[in-house]
């Protein structure tokens, strides 16, 4: 009997293959292959002794996305023409053998190897294995057949893929922006929360933060790459992505804003506990640094949801404290007091405003 834990473990895998996308993706492909095989027996000669290869190319060239479809269905096609090439030379000197399986797959997965084959690499010793076992008594004819049929396949599974409902993935943007930013306040409030709390702070779950902050990060990243990607030769992306460019200069803001967070989280992390790092905070400071992380936060969470106002009033707020907390330091300053750390930290929530007010 399962345990629940491991079911509700298991659970998510069967949900992430039933999603919209993957639904009608597969429909997709199981349309495009019976459309293959139905087209296979009108090819010309010997090619029509082998319809199985026009599926096979259907499923060759379905990618998620319509460039991907183009890209991969054509490599392929190159692996397989240099595989039979490959397959022809051993042909003219041996019969199918030991000898001759060993060399062909050897070689084949050598010349796999060279640069920018992409999906090639893996069709050319496959594409000489097969002429070599199973065509080698009309090496020709089933040569012709197999690339025929291969090719129609791609054709047919490249149309269905850029006619029927071309995928463009933009949905998975705005929730991927929205967590990394949710999760840049957070840390900042967290951190502003640890300067008015007995040190060392008790709730210290934000210094061991930056993994997951590099996690979010790499969301948006992956997300508003999988939607460039899904644009190119799309005929969807002239009505629909024109909101690419926003969304690349986010994620440009965004990456920029995670670097100064993370700066800021490891600087007061060794404030708090590297006693002999030689940074501290002066007395005085902590109330001032709390002001000004808690409005920067603010500022951050605004961002792409207030309203211009809203975000004009926060980025305002934000610079006001931040140059209160600047004062707090050039007067620690005078007084001799170490300020290095503190001023490392104002450095960088202005960085962070600046950000904020070019991306806004």
């Amino acid at each position: 009997m399962i345990s629940k834990p491991k079911l509700g473990r298991l659970l998510p895998a069967p949900r992430q293959a039933v999603t919209g996308h993957r639904l009608l993706f597969a429909a997709k492909t199981a349309v495009a292959a019976g459309l293959a095989w139905y087209l296979a027996p009108f090819m010309p000669g010997t090619a029509a002794s082998y319809p199985y290869y026009a599926p096979l190319g259907v499923l060759v060239s379905m990618h998620p996305t319509v460039a991907a479809s183009a890209k991969h269905g054509l490599q392929s096609l190159l692996g397989l023409a240099l595989g039979i090439a490959m397959a022809f030379a051993v042909t003219t000197v041996t019969a199918p053998n030991v000898m001759a399986v060993a060399v062909v797959v050897g070689l084949g997965v050598v010349i796999g190897g060279l640069p920018r084959l992409g999906s090639a690499s893996e069709w050319v010793p496959m594409a000489a294995l097969f002429v070599l076992v199973l065509g080698y008594s009309n090496a020709q004819g089933f040569s012709f057949a197999y690339v025929l049929q291969m090719g129609m396949g791609v054709a047919v599974g490249f149309a269905v893929n850029w006619l029927v409902f071309p995928p463009l993935h933009l949905e998975g943007i705005d929730p991927a922006i929205d967590g990394h930013q949710r999760a840049l306040s957070k840390q900042l409030r967290d951190m502003a929360s640890a300067m008015t709390e007995s040190w060392p702070p008790n709730h210290e779950e934000w210094a061991s933060r930056s993994g997951e902050l590099a996690r979010t990060a790499t969301a948006v990243r992956t997300a508003v790459q999988a939607a460039k990607l899904s644009a190119k030769a799309n005929p969807r992306s002239h009505r629909r992505a024109r909101r690419l460019p926003a969304d690349l200069a986010g994620l440009r803001a965004l990456e920029r804003l995670t670097f100064h967070v993370q700066d800021i989280t490891d600087v007061l992390a060794s404030v708090i506990w590297e006693e002999d790092a030689g940074t501290v905070i002066p007395e005085g400071v902590p109330p001032n640094l709390a002001d000004a992380l808690e409005e920067v936060a603010t500022a951050i969470r605004q961002w792409r949801h207030g309203d211009s106002e809203d975000i004009k009033n926060a980025l305002e707020e934000a610079r006001e404290r931040v140059a209160a907390l600047s004062e707090t330091v050039t007067e620690a300053a005078a007084g001799h007091a170490p300020v290095n750390a503190t001023a490392s930290v104002a450095m960088s929530l202005r960085r962070i405003i600046t950000v904020v007010s070019d991306a806004a």
